[in-house]
């Protein structure tokens, strides 16, 4: 959707945690695009593009006669997309990050919003999902998330190194992301150049060297998989060297605010929120 020139290109992630009905309200053109992942397509009507893991299941997508906005991104687009930026093994997998991989390399956004990505699964809290009460999908243990802090960290970075911000909208008191937390009304008022001046601030709060640390030791890994199937070669990658990749990442941005830690269930049998 055009916007002024003005305006930065404000890009919208839509998840399933409780709060994401609050943009049902927010007006369509504060945003140029809105990328909807899984069930999330139920939340408004007018999102450009929902992503799904080629598994999801067909009961829950959209009739396609009926979709009027949206194009569907599916493996043979998301694969290539995260892998321009890694591939999965260092990303985690889990389709939160996988759409923001893939909206970076295709959409080029100046910033990119999510809301109902906070990735928290205790259902003695309450409602997990804006539909009632859901669970972390596929249930496998995942060596690619023993950290989406780290994840989402990682993400943060590369963001930033590709013109994009990553900031979380979300008001729930818990999350796993990172990004630094903005009020939806500020950010849909916010000029390009101040989305631009806050994307530099943010870059110098990033630990160079930890940050090239994490670059390195990754190629030294070698855990890139073209086909984006990493379960199908999990035996060959290290959790212990993982977790050591892990916490380079979460100190490349520990001038950042981080969240608050949960008693929630172990990020590792976290994967596709669905």
């Amino acid at each position: 959707m055009p916007t002024s020139s003005r305006k930065p290109n404000i890009v919208l992630i839509l998840g399933s945690a409780p709060d994401v009905v609050r943009c049902q309200m927010w007006p369509r053109d504060a945003f140029n695009t809105i990328v909807a992942i899984n069930n999330a397509w139920l939340v408004r009507p007018d999102y450009d593009y929902l992503i799904h893991a080629d598994d999801f299941p067909e009961d829950r997508q959209p009739d396609r006669k009926g979709v009027r906005f949206a194009s569907i991104v599916r493996a043979n687009e998301f694969v290539p997309a995260q892998n321009a930026f890694g591939g999965f093994v260092y990303a985690g997998g889990t389709m939160a990050f996988t759409a923001a991989y893939w909206a970076i390399h295709r959409l080029k956004p100046d910033v990119l919003a999510f809301l109902g990505c906070d990735m928290m699964y205790d259902g003695a809290r309450g409602p997990t999902h804006f539909y009632g009460t859901g669970t972390p999908d596929p249930l496998r243990s995942d060596v690619t998330l023993q950290s989406l802090e780290a994840k989402s960290a990682r993400l943060f970075v590369t963001g930033i190194r590709n013109g994009t911000l990553c900031v979380n909208l979300s008001r729930l008191p818990a999350t796993r992301l990172i990004f630094p937390k903005v009020d939806a009304g500020d950010l849909m008022a916010m000029p390009r150049r101040a989305a631009a001046d806050l994307r530099s601030r943010y870059a110098t709060e990033i630990d160079e060297a930890a940050e090239s640390a994490g670059r390195r030791m990754e190629e030294g890994l070698g855990y890139f998989v073209e086909d984006g199937r990493y379960w199908e070669q999990v035996d060959r990658f290290d959790p212990n060297g993982l977790r050591e990749l892990d916490g380079i990442w979460l100190s490349s941005v520990r001038r950042i605010t981080q969240p608050a830690r949960t008693d929630g269930p172990d990020p590792e049998s976290i994967a596709s929120p669905k």
